[in-house]
Parts: structure tokens; C-alpha cells; sequence
């Protein structure tokens, strides 16, 4: 009776603890889907890996185009600095190709004019196959002076005067004072006009420029202007 009693016992505490195991798993499979389903953290690295080759790929084809545009501005640098490269080559040609202007490659006139008074205006045009820079102002020579009469600073352009085969080039020359002001005055019937060169040195012996037969007057007030492209600066 006993023995019975106690197989009956041991039967059912088997069970028991039996259920109790099956119990205890599935809780703890529960607890595991719970917790994944509840934990941002594990979401988001999921996520995050799945965005990472994403985002590599993104910014391998935003560094693709980075390295793309760079490649195409150190072209555009090379092309320019080659194109500027160029540009000054030509440059040096066109700059080996250019002369002074002197008496030899041009042509001078003297003209006088009513208004201003007492003013005469020099044209230098370049007759020359080659462009020519026209230095400086004109060393004037009236009458055989000794002294190159001063210029007007104040119309010192801000480039050299450049004239290209046939243009001209102008310099206004106040002869004497309007109001009789000046001294030493003398009437003057032979000009030369000596050219300068880019040191600013006077060079050469001078060019003969006609003037009207009966002479102008010249006083101490005698003043010459740079050379300049525009005649009307020139005598303004």
C-alpha cells in the first residue's frame, strides 16, 4: 500500500515539474521577443546597419563627384593657366614685334589752333609696319633753345601712348602766356622735336617740324604735355 502510494507521489511530482519546465521556457522565449521588441537600441542598429552601406554609397558618389568637380576645376586650372600661358606668349610676341616711335617710323606735324590761345598742337602718326610706343612727352627745340622747355605733370596719362600702324598720337604746347605774363619772350621759326625712349631718355638728334612761315611767339610760360591719344586732351 505503501509502495503505491509512493509511485502515485513520484509520478505526479515528474509531471509537475515537467509542466513547470515547459512553463519556464516559454516564459523566457516571451521575455526575449519582448525585450527585442522593446529595445530601441537593437532596432536602431539594425537600422544603422542597414543605413551604413547606404550611406557609404552615398558618400562615395558625394565623394565621387567631390573628386569629379576636382578633377574637372584642375582641368579648367591647367586649361587656364596654359590659355594664360599662351595669352602671354603671344604677348611677348606681340611685345618683341613693338618698337619706339621715333623719326624714323613716324610722322610729325605742328599745328596751331584758335582756341586756346597761344597754343600749338603736335600729331605724331605712326607710318611704321610695326605698333609703337610713344614715350614720355617731346623734347621741344625752338629756334636752337638750349633748354628743353618742362612738362605739364598733371597730363601724365596712365598707360604709355600706344599708336598701331596709321594712328596718331597728340601733345598740346602752350607757347607763351595769354595775359603777356611771360618773359623773354622771341619769335621762333625752326622746331625739332626729340622723342624719348622707355628709360625716358631723350634719344637722337630730333625731327624738323614745320611751322608757319611767320613763326610763333614763345615766352617763358613755354609748356608741353605728355604724349596722349586724344588731341582735345592734349589742348585742354
Amino acid at each position: 500500500m505503501s509502495t503505491t502510494i509512493f509511485r502515485r507521489r513520484t509520478a505526479l511530482l515528474a509531471a509537475g515539474l515537467a509542466a513547470t519546465a515547459s512553463l519556464a521556457l516559454t516564459a523566457c522565449g516571451t521575455d526575449h521577443a519582448a525585450q527585442d521588441r522593446s529595445n530601441p537600441a537593437a532596432a536602431d542598429s539594425g537600422a544603422s546597419a542597414t543605413a551604413t552601406p547606404g550611406t557609404s554609397g552615398t558618400s562615395g558618389t558625394d565623394t565621387g563627384a567631390a573628386a569629379s568637380g576636382t578633377d574637372s576645376a584642375v582641368t579648367v586650372s591647367k586649361s587656364g593657366r596654359s590659355s594664360t600661358s599662351a595669352k602671354g606668349s603671344t604677348g611677348s610676341k606681340g611685345t618683341s614685334g613693338t618698337v619706339t616711335c621715333t623719326g624714323a617710323n613716324t610722322e610729325v606735324n605742328a599745328q596751331t589752333v584758335r582756341r586756346p590761345l597761344n597754343h600749338l598742337l603736335l600729331a605724331v602718326k605712326n607710318t611704321g609696319s610695326k605698333t609703337c610706343y610713344l614715350y614720355g612727352y617731346p623734347a621741344l627745340n625752338f629756334q636752337d633753345a638750349q633748354a628743353v622747355p618742362p612738362v605739364d605733370e598733371d597730363t601724365q596719362p596712365q598707360a604709355v601712348t600706344t599708336l598701331r600702324p596709321g594712328q596718331s598720337g597728340y601733345a598740346g604746347v602752350l607757347l607763351s602766356a595769354a595775359d603777356g605774363s611771360g618773359t623773354g619772350g622771341y619769335t621762333a621759326k625752326t622746331l625739332k622735336v626729340i622723342f624719348q625712349n622707355r628709360a625716358l631718355d631723350f634719344v637722337g638728334s630730333g625731327v624738323k617740324v614745320a611751322l608757319p612761315a611767320k613763326g610763333v611767339w614763345i615766352d617763358s610760360s613755354l609748356t608741353t604735355t605728355y604724349w596722349l591719344t586724344d588731341p582735345a586732351y592734349a589742348l585742354n
